[in-house]
């Protein structure tokens, strides 16, 4: 499974570093870091990624295979 965050929607509310911390971090101005590049999701980290989805408010992830 694959993570991937738009940059261009990502607005740094930090709700999916909040959900999934052992996958996401926040840069200096407080948006994830991971932005635009697919992020391998080990398997026991799959729900921290389906949580950290469900809570962006702008759509700005997306996971697939």
């Amino acid at each position: 499974m694959r993570l991937t965050i738009d940059g261009a929607s990502c607005t740094g509310h930090g709700r999916c570093y909040s959900m999934a911390p052992d996958l996401l971090t926040c840069d200096d101005e407080g948006f994830v870091a991971m932005r635009d590049q697919p992020i391998e999701v080990p398997n026991d980290q799959a729900g921290a990624a389906a949580d950290a989805a469900g809570t962006c408010p702008e759509g700005a992830i997306t996971l697939g295979a």
